[in-house]
This record gives C-alpha cells, structure tokens and sequence, in this order.
C-alpha cells in the first residue's frame, strides 16, 4: 500500500528543462521573448550598491561638529558631489591658526548625504555592475520586468545527491574506467581545461586537486570521503545550503559518502553525451526545500516518454529507498513497514514514518519526507 509520494534522483536523457534566472536587486533583462541564447550569454544585469563611508569628521579631528560644518561648507562639498579617494574633505585651522588639521577622503565616491547635526558624511563607492547569465541554452519564454528570465530547452538532466561549486558550463568527458574504481591521480587526463570529469568514485583530495589544477570545470563520480572533501575546500563544510565555495572545479556525487559506486543510470545517460557541452552546478540543499546538484546537456532530440525513476512513485514495502538526512544521510535499505499513524520524531513534531532495513543490517524508523526512491 502506498502511503506517500516521495522523490527519487532523476537521470533522464531526455525532458523538458526550465530554468528561471533571477536578479538579486531590480535590475535590466538583455534579451527579449523568443530570443536563443548559450550557457554563457548575459540575460540580465544590475548595478549592485558599492559600500557606503560614514565620515565622522568631528570626532576624528576633535572639534565640535559646528565647526566642522563650517569647514566642510568651505570645502564647498555638497550632496551629488564626486569625491576622489585622498581628496581634502575638512581642513580645520586650530589655535591663532598655527596648526591645521584636515580629513581626506578614504575611497573615490559620491556623496550621499551630509549630517549638519553631528557633521557627519556618507560616501558611496561606484556600484559593481552585476550580470546573470543563461546557464541553460534554449529559447527565452518569459520575462519579469527587470527582475527574472526564464528559459526553456529539452535535453538530458542529471541530479546527484550532494556537490559542491557553483555553475559551470564544460565539455563531458567519460573516464574509461569501471563504476567502482577509486579515482586516483593516474585517471585524470593530462589536460582537462573546460572539461567535465564523469566516473569512478571517492577520489582524494590530491586528485580533485590535479583535476583543477588541470582545468577541469566539474567532477560527477559515486561518492566522496568527508576528509578528502575538507581537504579540497580547506574548511569543514558541516551543514548548509553550498554552492558558494571558492573552488575552481564543481564536484558531484551520485551516491553519497564512502566508496559507493557511481550510478550506472547516470553513467549510461551521460555515456550518450560524451563530448557534448553541459552545466554543471553543485548547489545542495539536504534540509526542507531540498535543491540538489545537477547536469544539463541541452540537445535537439525530441521529449521521450522516459521513466522519471520512481520520482512520482508511491512508497511500498520491499521498494528500495535512500535517506536524504542526517544521521543516515546517503545510506540505501529496503521499507518493512509503513505505519499509518503518526509519530513523534526528534524534532517533537509528528510526522508520517517508515521503518526501513538498511544495507549495514540496521532496522530504523525515520520520517518519509526523509527518503528517495531508487530504481530496483
């Protein structure tokens, strides 16, 4: 009987890909409906504020703030006015005139307002031009004034279960090696500039290293070791939404953490588009509003009817399921049972449980929303 619909990881080599690009702060789209675009073409852009300068004259040079306004009204400074970074913005004559003490400026900038009351000015540096591009090529389908763009494409989508890196766009390239082996420094190609790396499993921290030293945009393998990926990206992750790290190289695992081989769905998928052109993000999210890592080759293939892998698919007993959340995260079992009540879990929330066998022989209860099916 199932009770629950729960998703599975998608590797499909043939749908409907949608992706809606957004702006942060009100900006300008680029591109109008119905226009094609690549991966790389800029859709929208926006100027982001630059920092602003509290100036706080008075104090800084010891005078009282009336003072102060006197000798910035003398500097003939006023909202609007450009500034130059060590640019004299006060300069203060102090007893009989003998000594003179004067504030400059600490950026270039504008100036955005003047406080007669305590004598203080804002500077705000010049903005920082901001640009999205497409990340996925298609065809423009919609646009919300100065805000978003959405594009509309068919190809291959791949989901892992957790990455790291942000979006990249590289050339697929199928290491010849089988699903299980251990990525090592030897598999890497020489040179991997612009490349997407697919195959093998729980490479080192040496040959994630190598394969973005050499040029590589992205890494999908079976599973990765937590140390070897705190070694990578020189700080412990620990639990967060990533995307945002400072790498060269987006890494995607299909399985989880360990040894675990890499999915041969995806390697089958993938094998079809070997050399072909893909993006690539690792962005994961593993608590509520799950987002995960993905692959998309966009090709001109016409939309199958292809099987999404259980991902609209009811929970049933014996169906083989994987935990998306700690403390089980990335562990494969078997559903035993489906309670029909509800249950009290950790949080102190009630909430709808299934029990599981797990492959290690364990038997534990954990929340349905805390599962993916896979195929058998």
């Amino acid at each position: 009987m199932a009770g629950a619909f729960v998703p599975g990881l998608k590797a499909l080599s043939s749908t409907r890909l949608k992706k809606t690009r957004e702006l942060p702060i009100q900006g300008r789209a680029l591109v109008k409906v119905g226009d094609s675009v690549s991966a790389a073409t800029p859709v929208l852009e926006a100027d982001l504020p630059g920092n602003l300068y509290i100036l706080r004259i008075s104090e800084k040079l010891g005078i009282e703030a009336m003072e102060a306004m006197t000798a910035i009204k003398n500097s003939n400074l006023k909202i609007g006015a450009q500034v130059k970074e060590g640019q004299i913005l006060c300069e203060h004559s102090g007893l009989f005139g003998l000594f003179k003490s004067r504030f400059v400026s600490p950026s270039t900038g504008v100036i955005e307002y003047i406080s007669e009351t305590n004598a203080h000015i804002g500077v705000r540096e010049p903005s920082v031009p901001l640009q999205v591009n497409a990340y996925l090529a298609g065809k423009v389908v919609n646009i919300v004034d100065g805000k978003s763009v959405t594009i509309e494409s068919s190809g291959a989508y791949i989901q892992g279960i957790f990455g790291v890196g942000g979006e990249r766009v590289g050339e697929i390239k199928i290491l010849k090696i089988s699903a299980d082996k251990i990525l090592s420094e030897s598999d890497i190609p020489t040179d991997c500039t612009g490349l997407i790396l697919v195959g093998g499993t729980s490479p080192s921290a040496d040959t994630l290293g190598l394969a973005a030293k050499r040029g590589a945009v992205g890494l999908v393998c079976g599973a990765i070791d937590d140390a070897a990926l705190t070694a990578y990206l020189n700080f412990d992750l620990g639990v967060a939404i990533t995307g945002d790290e400072d790498i060269t190289m987006s890494v995607i695992v299909t399985e989880g953490f360990g040894k675990l081989p890499i999915s041969e769905k995806v390697l089958e998928v993938l094998s079809k588009f070997d050399g072909h052109e893909a993006a690539i993000n690792g962005a994961t999210q593993v608590r509520a509003g799950a987002i995960r890592p993905e692959v998309l080759v966009v090709h001109n293939e016409n939309i199958s009817n292809e099987s999404q892998d259980g991902s609209d698919l009811g929970l049933d007993i014996g169906q083989r399921i994987r935990i998306i959340r700690v403390p089980y995260f990335g562990i494969y079992g078997s559903v035993v049972e489906l309670p029909q009540a509800l249950a009290t879990i950790e949080t102190g929330a009630m909430a709808r449980i299934l029990k599981a066998k797990l492959d290690d022989g364990r038997t534990v209860s954990v929340p349905r929303a805390n599962v993916e099916i896979v195929s058998q």
